[in-house]
Order: structure tokens, then C-alpha cells, then sequence
């Protein structure tokens, strides 16, 4: 039986490289249909935008595929919460910074989503309440240990993953210029709480209980002789630190760019 995507295996792990067709084809399609859309528009390629998106379906299928998917599916939870880190903070914007406007508008148009897109964008407050339900709901114990059971309620997670991580930058680097917060401070603001205020509560826990509260990974074939509870706490810490570069760095951009702006028209 072919497995398209990764999921709860409880099997020995083994280095023994494993082929996810599904994972493949979710990494390649979007670059493929971006290519389409852009050479029919015509024009000249914006290559910048280009290089970021595919950047961002990069770091996607890394995310997504061997090892790193199977590893957080079933085995690892800190390997769990990397993968989340990877979607959220990294491959989302990247995907965002990508879209040039026109197709963004076009797509979203198609979708009958244009509206409720820049409305999200513009309400910080709203999207910043909606990342964070995501991410309490797709690590909760129950959540895990339903959807990690089978490819597709673990795509199903994946995906989710991707989707709050675009809500969650969407007020700050959507590519429509009207859906996004205007002001800078807002801006600044909006990111260190979405992602710090709710955020501590989970990686807290899992850093400092003492007992595994995952049974997917509490029970999974050990990987590499580091015990389940020890695991826990590294995602954990994971969840806690990792957040802290890509944050700040996103504020630190908007400040600068922000000193910049009121230097040059003062």
C-alpha cells in the first residue's frame, strides 16, 4: 500500500528512505499553476516574487516529506512542532511575500473570498483570535491523536497549519494592499502579541509537566534513545524560542522601515 502522505505509523523508525507521491504533488502543483497564471498574464516575471514563493513551497515540502514528516506524524513531537514552526512562520509568508497582487486578487476573486480576505486583514484583533484557536485546537491532545491516525486527517492538519500561518500574516503582508493594517506600530504590535500572549500557554505546559500527554508520540518506537517526556519537553522549548527570531526580526523590519519613512519626509 502506497503511503501519499505521512502519517502514525507505529513502526520501528529506520533511516531507510520513504516516498510520499502526495507530498510531492502538493509540493509541485502550486509552483506549477503559479508558472501557468504568470506566463499567460504575460509581461515581464517579477523573479523576486517568484524566488519567494518558490522558497516558501521549499520549505513546504521539506516540512512535509521524509524525514521531517514521518517524524513529526508519528514519532517525535518535537519533529510535530518543528513542522508547525516551518508552516507558520516561514513558508507562509514566504508564499504571501510571493503573490503578486493580481493573482492574489484573482484567486481569492474565484474563491468568493476576496471580501472576508481583506476584511481578516484589516482586523488584526480577528485574526489574531483565529490563528491562536488554530493552534490551540491542532495541539490538543485529541486533535493529535484523532488526525495523526490517518494520511488524511494528517494532510488535513498540515494544511490547517499552512492556512493559519497565512491568517496570521495576512495583516502585515497580505498582497492586496487594502487588506492589511496600515499603521506600523499596529503592525508591531499585532505580531508580538498574536504570537507571544496565547502561544506561552502551550509551550509552557509542555515544557515543564511532567508527564507525556500525547499517547501518539508517549507510545511510538523510540527515535535516537530520547525518552517521550524529554521529547515533549524539547517541543516544548521549541514552540517557545523559535518563535522569538522570526518575530522580532518581522518587527524589527517594520521599525526600521518605519524610521526610514519618517525620516525621508521630515
Amino acid at each position: 500500500m502506497i503511503s501519499w502522505w505521512c502519517t502514525a505509523q507505529q513502526q520501528p523508525w529506520t533511516w531507510a528512505w520513504a516516498a510520499y507521491p502526495g507530498v510531492w504533488i502538493a509540493s509541485l502543483l502550486p509552483p506549477a499553476l503559479y508558472a501557468r497564471s504568470v506566463r499567460r498574464r504575460g509581461g515581464p516575471v517579477d523573479w523576486r516574487r517568484a524566488g519567494l514563493f518558490a522558497s516558501g513551497m521549499l520549505v513546504f515540502w521539506v516540512a512535509s516529506d521524509w524525514p521531517l514528516g514521518p517524524l513529526g506524524a508519528g514519532y517525535l513531537a518535537s519533529a510535530h512542532m518543528t513542522q508547525f514552526l516551518l508552516y507558520t512562520l516561514v513558508a507562509a509568508p514566504l508564499l504571501l511575500l510571493g503573490a503578486p497582487e493580481w493573482m492574489a486578487r484573482r484567486l481569492a476573486e474565484r474563491a468568493g473570498l476576496l471580501r472576508p480576505i481583506i476584511w481578516l486583514g484589516r482586523r488584526v484583533i480577528a485574526a489574531g483570535v483565529i490563528y491562536n484557536v488554530l493552534l490551540m485546537a491542532t495541539h490538543a491532545p485529541g486533535a493529535i491523536e484523532t488526525l495523526r491516525q490517518n494520511q488524511l486527517g494528517s494532510f488535513a492538519m498540515d494544511i490547517l497549519w499552512v492556512v493559519a500561518g497565512i491568517i496570521l500574516w495576512l495583516p502585515v503582508i497580505s498582497p492586496l494592499p487594502e487588506g492589511r493594517a496600515q499603521a506600523p506600530w499596529v503592525k508591531m504590535v499585532y505580531l508580538f502579541v498574536a504570537t507571544s500572549v496565547v502561544a506561552v500557554a502551550p509551550a509552557s505546559f509542555l515544557t515543564f509537566t511532567t508527564t507525556p500527554i500525547y499517547a501518539v508520540y508517549e507510545l511510538a518506537p523510540r527515535v535516537g534513545g530520547i525518552t517521550a517526556l524529554a521529547d515533549q519537553q524539547l517541543a516544548g522549548i521549541i514552540m517557545k524560542l523559535a518563535t522569538i527570531p522570526v518575530i522580532w526580526g518581522a518587527i524589527a523590519v517594520i521599525w526600521f522601515r518605519w524610521a526610514n519613512k519618517e525620516t525621508l519626509t521630515a
